[in-house]
């Protein structure tokens, strides 16, 4: 038996992902220390960065949220989310708060509640960048002070430090904004003195639920750290972890299937070995932590850069989905012109076409369309919404009519709503693949403690 073992139990890769209620009471029975969950992402994109929202619906996060908060009570164990609300910013953070003490009133329960904000002001931020201390990481945007104050959100990602400072608190509940998915794992097992290579490679594998097993959609994973390793069981009957499931998981979302940077340092595990211990259960031992001089936290920030309205037309001719190429570049060239006759040159338009190019565009392998139908996207970008819907209803005469030819007859192909044009609202770029370096990790953000 070893001497230190810290139990985390992880209930889904994030909160609005369905789990297996049967696993998580099987996760339960297995006494963990801690429930951890990660609550969000940039993979949907800047939006939800940019205006401070979440992505998920707010009954079904409070759904899933009773059930973890009446598991944790039962249990009497900490329930800590990251990145609270998708993009983990005050907002959110409050907005994933305001949900629990819902939940806490309807169930006439008590709770100490930590949440933890990881924003930084622009001031903050230009300072640093002034002082030289925000580095950009490869493939990074150029960032100045312009950028840096059209800025509508900027966090920095959370490590180990800052999350063990929220646990520290003693707190029922812990609500983090944006943090690492594997700080919100490793953070308990770090600081209670388990392997530290071990602690940040099991939180890496552990970061998305059961994807590293036989049965991702089962959701609930229980995690165990040690002095000399870490030991991950999935808590389904009908799911299991192979070493090959569990050591694949490290090329997930990495560019090195050997190291991770985490804030703090970086993780080795290029003598890490993997050892199937019963049917279900995988042991690995050997991961390598290396601490850096200089401590850096990553960070996200979005701007306005526009509003946008779509337009969607569905083309069956077949002489036309053929050619589709051909009446896209005279739908370009037909806007164009009448665009500048409208005082709408500024107005960016681009086509897209569901079922030749869609997802990757000119890096699209397959040239030939192989479908009787397809679907033609028109994307306006503008300075206002008002503008960027003047154009759209600009081009719907030719999105309806125009031919591909002078001497053809006049198509009619498709709208699938009526008006077809969507505002779709306002566009946010990222602007920050950057870290920043600080000098104390444990006092950057703001912590605050709540009882109710």
């Amino acid at each position: 038996m070893y001497k230190k073992s810290i139990k985390i139990l992880v209930p889904a890769g994030a909160l609005g992902i369905p789990f297996d209620d049967e696993a998580l009471t099987n996760g339960i029975k297995q006494k963990p220390d801690l429930i951890a969950i990660d609550g969000g992402s940039t993979d949907s994109g800047p939006y939800y960065l940019g205006t401070g929202t979440s992505k998920y619906s707010r009954n079904a996060t409070k759904t899933d949220w009773n059930k973890l908060m009446k598991i944790r009570n039962e249990a009497k164990i900490p329930l800590l989310i990251g990145t609270a609300g998708t993009c983990g910013t005050s907002s959110t953070v409050d907005w994933m708060l305001e949900i629990t003490k819902e939940i806490a009133q309807e169930n006439n329960e008590k709770l100490k509640i930590a949440t933890l904000k990881t924003d930084l002001t622009k001031g903050f931020i230009l300072k640093y960048f002034d002082y030289g201390k925000i580095k950009p990481l490869e493939g990074a945007p150029k960032i100045d002070k312009k950028i840096i104050n059209d800025c509508s959100n900027i966090v920095a990602l959370a490590g180990a430090e800052q999350i063990q400072k929220a646990i520290d608190t003693k707190a029922d509940i812990i609500i983090a904004g944006r943090s690492t998915d594997t700080a919100i794992i490793s953070a308990l097992a770090i600081s209670n003195g388990c392997n530290l290579g071990s602690a940040w490679h099991g939180a890496k594998i552990a970061e998305c639920g059961a994807l590293a097993t036989t049965n991702p959609n089962s959701g609930v994973i229980l995690m165990e750290f040690d002095e000399t390793g870490f030991t991950v069981t999935p808590m389904s009957k009908k799911t299991k972890a192979t070493p090959y499931s569990v050591s694949a998981h490290m090329l997930y979302e990495n560019a090195n299937p050997y190291i991770l940077y985490e804030p703090g340092g970086y993780l080795d595990v290029s003598k890490a070995k993997y050892k199937k211990i019963n049917d279900s259960s995988v042991r690995v031992e050997g991961s390598k932590w290396y601490k850096d001089n200089k401590y850096t936290l990553k960070l996200e920030g979005t701007r306005l850069v526009g509003y946008q309205t779509i337009s969607l037309v569905l083309v069956r001719d077949d002489h036309y989905v053929k050619n589709v190429q051909k009446w896209i570049s005279k739908l370009k060239n037909s806007f164009k012109r009448k665009s500048k006759i409208s005082n709408l040159c500024d107005v960016e338009l681009e086509l897209r076409v569901v079922g030749n190019n869609a997802t990757l565009g000119e890096l699209e392998p397959f040239k030939n369309i192989n479908s009787n139908e397809i679907a033609v996207i028109a994307i306006f970008t503008a300075k206002n919404q008002k503008k960027a819907n003047e154009a759209a209803k600009l081009l719907n005469p030719d999105l309806l009519h125009l031919p591909l030819t002078k001497n053809e007859p006049m198509p009619t192909f498709a709208f699938p709503f009526s008006p077809p044009e969507v505002d779709k609202g306002p566009l946010f770029e990222f602007c920050f693949h950057h870290t920043i370096e600080i000098n104390d990790p444990y006092n950057i953000f703001c912590l605050e403690v709540h009882k109710i």
